[in-house]
C-alpha cells in the first residue's frame, strides 16, 4: 500500500459465517457511495475454480496459482469473473465449506492479500471477511466485528436457501455452521478474531436497517473526531 491509497477511508467488518456481512457490508456502501469487497468471495472462487479443474482442496501449490489468476469483479451486486456471472454458483454450501478449507492456506492468502488491498480506491471501501479488520486493512478508520448465535445464522442461511429454490436442512446448516466456525477460529493462519480496537455488534436481535444505521454512526462519529484533531 502507497501513502496515497492509505489515507483512503476503510470500514473493515469481520465475522462468522452468515453473521450478515455482506448485506450489512453492501448497505454501507451504497450509503456512502464507497467501494465494496466480499472477500470471501474471492476464497469462493478459488474453491470453484478448484472445482471445475478437478484440483484437490488440498492441494496449496495449485490453490494458490488459481488464486493469482483469479479476474474478479463486483458489479451491479453481482459477482463477475471472466465476463461470467458466478453470483450463484459460489454461494452454495460446496463452494462455502471448499472456501473455508483453501482459506486454511497461507499461500492461498498470501496471493489474495495484495488483490483485496487494490479495491482500496477513493472516496473509500466498505471491505468484509474474516481478517478484513487484523490483517488485510489493520489501519482500516473503523473497524467491526459482526456476530450473532449460531442458530440464528443458520435460521438466517435456511431462509436464504429456501428462497432459492434450494433445498435445505437447517439442522444440517447448523452443524456446519459450528464446524466452519471451528475450522476459522482455530486456523493458524489469519484465524477468525475479533480486533483489539474493533467495535463488536451482535446482530442476533437487529434488523437490516438497525445495524447499517449503527454502522453508518459509528463510522461518522469517527470522522468526525478525526477533524477535531
Amino acid at each position: 500500500m502507497n501513502a496515497a491509497t492509505t489515507t483512503v477511508p476503510v470500514i473493515a467488518i469481520d465475522g462468522p459465517s452468515a453473521s450478515g456481512k455482506g448485506t450489512i457490508a453492501e448497505r454501507v456502501a451504497e450509503a456512502l457511495g464507497f467501494h465494496y469487497l466480499d472477500s470471501g468471495a474471492l476464497y469462493r472462487l478459488v474453491a470453484l475454480a478448484a472445482l471445475q479443474v478437478g484440483v484437490g482442496l488440498d492441494d496449496e501449490t495449485a490453490l494458490a496459482a488459481l488464486a493469482e489468476d483469479l479476474d474478479v469483479r463486483f458489479s451491479g451486486g453481482e459477482i463477475v469473473t471472466s465476463d461470467q456471472i458466478v453470483t450463484d454458483n459460489i454461494r452454495s454450501e460446496v463452494c462455502g465449506i471448499g472456501a473455508s478449507q483453501v482459506a486454511a492456506f497461507p499461500a492461498v492468502r498470501q496471493a489474495l492479500l495484495a488483490r483485496q488491498r487494490a479495491f482500496r480506491e477513493a472516496p473509500g471501501l466498505v471491505a468484509e471477511g474474516r481478517d478484513m479488520t487484523t490483517v488485510v486493512f489493520p489501519d482500516a478508520t473503523l473497524k467491526i466485528f459482526l456476530t450473532a448465535s449460531a442458530e440464528i445464522r443458520a435460521e438466517r442461511r435456511y431462509k436464504q436457501l429456501k428462497e432459492k429454490g434450494i433445498d435445505a436442512n437447517i439442522r444440517t446448516l447448523l452443524l456446519e455452521l459450528r464446524e466452519r466456525d471451528e475450522r476459522d477460529s482455530a486456523r493458524s493462519v489469519a484465524p477468525l478474531q475479533k480486533a483489539a480496537d474493533a467495535r463488536e455488534l451482535d446482530s442476533s436481535g437487529l434488523g437490516i436497517e438497525e445495524i447499517v444505521r449503527q454502522v453508518l454512526d459509528w463510522y461518522r462519529q469517527k470522522v468526525a473526531g478525526s477533524q477535531h484533531l
